[in-house]
């Protein structure tokens, strides 16, 4: 079961002006299940994405950036799970093509206004009848309110669909927005397996826009990992319809950007925080907080290393307070001049390590009792200079392996 996340409320949900969702049940990997969902976005909405940097990019990535590039005005999104178009050469791209070609024709758009999405098992052909066949099932389906449906068609590994939503008033008018994502295994965003979809209903322009979605993914989705796997399907979508009819942000300077701009990003960590907190096999919550660093990069090493040690996740699974290991982690972080002697560690309220060794007050007891719990936070203060990040992670527990051991079963 996911880590406190509580269950979707639909109602819950704003629909955003400009956007409407329909969805399928097209059998791409079983039948009878929700597994492909097509987003049909107004002219005029400026669409900006971050994707996977992994280098065994799966076709639709290939084929998003080629369209976002072509800048024609993306008029659809159109995505589909247990498959993920990956490790499929010239075939894979032509399915990607193929679908964005018959979204358009449906749509009546161009190809190159479609951008494709796919998530599931790697180095499988495209069931891509199966996927063309269920478009017209979606396209009946379309409508703005059907954001708990398009969380739940976007469904792998998950366990719980995930979405948020928040509302902000810019120039005395009512601004939504609302997300969806998916992602519980093969975690660790590096742009961001993980999908992610944000709209709103306000107007930016797109260079801004392009700006604002690389700082959202960097400050949300880039911060979290459950098994240090980068996807080859990665994907992060912010659309900003302008329906709401308040006069479009085009500068960073903009006052009106900030009321905006804090609501996007109480949706995009949500939605981050809750990958974690449904993460395959998960049963613990855990915010790595490393202070003092000289560089953010710095800190996000440290943050990183602690958060992928399989010692350091195991232990917290046991709740085992066997604390070394994060010092360790520290120390494997690729920092040359680190002085050991300088770095304090607090598990919560407790203070764990003093000046790179044990607290003389530390008890193992006042560690264990924080372990047990469903949420805990690791502050590690460096001792070097002012800068500090945040990670979210979660426990390794026998429940990983035996989902990722069964996954195609």
């Amino acid at each position: 079961m996911p880590v406190n996340l509580a269950p979707l409320d639909p109602a819950s949900l704003l629909p955003v002006g400009g956007i409407e969702l329909g969805w399928a049940e097209a059998g791409i990997r079983k039948p009878g299940r929700k597994d492909m969902l097509l987003a049909r976005i107004t002219e005029g909405a400026s669409v900006a994405g971050v994707f996977t940097r992994n280098r065994f990019c799966a076709a639709p990535v290939l084929v998003c950036r080629e369209h976002l590039a072509i800048d024609a005005g993306i008029r659809a999104l159109v995505v589909n799970t247990g498959n993920a178009n990956a490790g499929t050469g010239a075939t894979g791209l032509a399915d990607a093509r193929a679908t964005c070609a018959e979204v358009a024709r449906l749509l009546d758009c161009a190809p190159a206004q479609v951008l494709p999405f796919s998530t599931g098992v790697i180095m499988e052909a495209l069931p891509v009848q199966r996927l063309l066949a269920g478009l017209p099932q979606a396209v009946q389906r379309l409508a703005p309110a059907h954001w708990a449906e398009a969380a739940e068609a976007i469904m792998t590994t998950d366990t719980v669909p995930k979405a948020a939503s928040r509302s902000t008033v810019v120039d005395g008018r009512p601004i939504a927005v609302t997300g969806i994502a998916k992602g519980a295994g093969m975690i660790r965003p590096n742009m961001a397996t993980m999908l992610g979809f944000i709209a709103t209903d306000a107007a930016v322009a797109p260079s801004l826009w392009r700006e604002l979605t690389a700082g959202m993914a960097e400050a949300s989705f880039n911060r979290i990992t459950v098994d240090g796997d980068t996807s080859t399907n990665d994907s992060l979508i912010l659309i900003a319809t302008g329906a709401s009819g308040v006069a479009p942000i085009s500068a960073a300077s903009d006052p009106r950007l900030g009321a905006l701009h804090g609501v996007l990003l109480q949706v995009a960590q949500q939605l981050a925080q809750a990958i974690v907190r449904d993460g395959e096999g998960a049963t613990k919550f855990i915010e790595i907080v490393v202070e003092g660093a000289v560089t953010i990069d710095e800190a996000s090493r440290v943050a990183y290393s602690i958060a992928h040690s399989p010692l350091v996740k195991t232990a917290f699974f046991a709740s085992d307070p066997n604390l070394g290991r994060i010092l360790a982690a520290v120390g494997n972080a690729g920092i040359g001049d680190l002085d050991a002697g300088r770095v304090q560690l607090h598990l919560n309220d407790v203070w764990v390590a003093r000046d790179g060794g044990r607290h003389p007050q530390y008890r193992e007891e006042d560690g264990q009792r924080v372990m047990k719990g469903s949420e805990i936070r690791v502050c590690v203060a460096l001792g070097r200079g002012s800068a500090s990040t945040t990670v979210w992670t979660c426990d390794l527990s026998h429940d990983y392996v035996s989902i990722n051991a069964d996954y195609r079963s």
